[in-house]
């Protein structure tokens, strides 16, 4: 049996066709899920536009802001009351360390300064018996915050059951496609799915940018994972599973610099993706078990995206193979048909929806929007080949080591 024969049994199968069918139906069947419970959402938690946070609130606990670095710099401006701010240098070879020093008189910056990169999980857990506060803002050294964002987030921990609150993180650097289209995902995806898994119970994820977390619930669940490449994602389903609750704040804007060229882009998400898949493989048994049922949709929704992304690879290649030998396979050349029309459609009211929503938070959001045409067709390969090539995670046990930084920096690979 030639090529072609196999090709023209495969695009006859049933298999085939319901393959087709799920690939067709899941980015509609989530878009409409995504908007409709993030505009619930939105109409509960952000009726008044212009309610700023309480500066009268006697709940002030000291926040410790920690700031892990590697080879950058940063610096903080608050209105919180009551703060200090940590840096920990975790085997810096450039000039962080002296650069904080000249804060430490001037800001009561204090600084942790290790002399052997051990990555930023490790660098946090070493952190945490230095400090003060009883709030914990983890923040990363290029990121930087509006000045409300501290109050905002703090009046949540009021609640004893919140661990964690993580803040809503928009692009600084949207000066190339690439940039442009990390802002609209940022909009479109990040934003608009935390306003929905809050409605469902459970968050995917806080933000690695900048969250806030109730030091004594990092301790209960044993600190960071140094072997975890995402110790974010790691973190949020250890406390989830320990019933702390953990939420979403579209008030605490924090603007942060992406990568700007796609080498860089490709190594920060082929890291996200390889986190996911750990953590997938490790945390299996929320599916096993009622008293998880609260995390199942967000179980189940991120492996029913790793499937979406396996179908997107497997069928641009059997297509290209298809066109390539003069036969066209049914759903092909998904622009000029009716299903193709459809998902770009859903796609680009999902993006607008997440534009629509975040306006208040980034007011320029809406002249990105046009840029929102090429998400499907190069966001969408991109971010499925990190996640068919990240797989190989599912069979294979964390590594014991410490994962180490490798982490694109102002726009740049570092």
């Amino acid at each position: 049996m030639d090529t072609l024969s196999i090709i023209t049994w495969i695009d006859s199968s049933l298999l085939y066709a319901a393959t087709l069918g799920f690939f067709a139906l899941y980015p509609m069947i989530t878009s409409v899920m995504w908007v409709t419970t993030s505009m619930f959402f939105r109409w509960r938690q952000e009726k008044n536009p212009t309610t700023p946070p309480d500066t009268t609130s006697t709940y002030t606990p000291k926040v410790s802001i920690l700031i892990a670095a590697h080879n950058e710099e940063a610096a903080y401006a608050s209105d919180y009351p009551d703060f200090e701010i940590v840096v920990i240098d975790d085997g810096s070879t450039d000039n962080t360390a002296s650069i904080v020093a000249r804060y430490r008189e001037s800001h009561g910056v204090r600084l942790i300064r290790k002399t052997i990169n051990e990555g930023k999980a490790m660098a946090l857990n070493d952190a945490l018996p230095c400090l003060r506060g009883e709030i914990i803002l983890i923040l990363d050294a290029d990121a930087e915050p509006e000045p409300q964002a501290l109050r905002y987030m703090v009046r949540h921990f009021e609640s004893a059951r919140v661990a964690a609150v993580t803040g809503n993180p928009r692009v600084k650097n949207a000066t190339t496609l690439l940039s442009s289209l990390q802002l609209m995902e940022f909009t479109s995806i990040v934003s608009l799915l935390r306003r929905s898994q809050r409605v469902w119970g459970r968050l995917l994820t806080v933000s690695g940018v900048v969250s806030a977390f109730r030091k004594d619930a990092i301790l209960d669940v044993g600190g960071f994972s140094p072997e975890m490449p995402t110790e974010d994602i790691e973190l949020t389903w250890k406390l989830q599973k320990r019933f702390y609750d953990v939420r979403y704040e579209p008030n605490a804007v924090i603007w942060m610099i992406v990568p700007e060229k796609l080498r860089g882009l490709y190594k920060q998400r082929l890291r996200w993706a390889h986190g996911l898949m750990q953590v997938l493989r490790k945390h299996y048994d929320i599916m096993l078990h009622w008293k998880y049922r609260r995390m199942w949709p967000v179980y189940v929704e991120s492996v029913l995206s790793i499937v979406w992304a396996i179908c997107f690879v497997m069928f641009s290649i059997l297509w290209g193979v298809s066109f390539s030998l003069g036969h066209t396979p049914i759903g092909a050349n998904p622009l000029p048909n009716i299903w193709g029309m459809l998902i770009a459609t859903f796609c680009l009211l999902q993006l607008l929806a997440g534009a629509m929503m975040d306006k208040k938070y980034d007011r320029h959001i809406m002249k990105y929007y046009p840029y929102a045409v090429f998400y499907p067709i190069i966001y969408w390969m991109l971010m499925s080949l990190t996640t068919v090539i990240s797989m190989t995670a599912l069979f294979r046990k964390p590594a014991k080591q410490a994962v180490r930084w490798d982490t694109a920096r102002n726009g740049k690979m570092a």
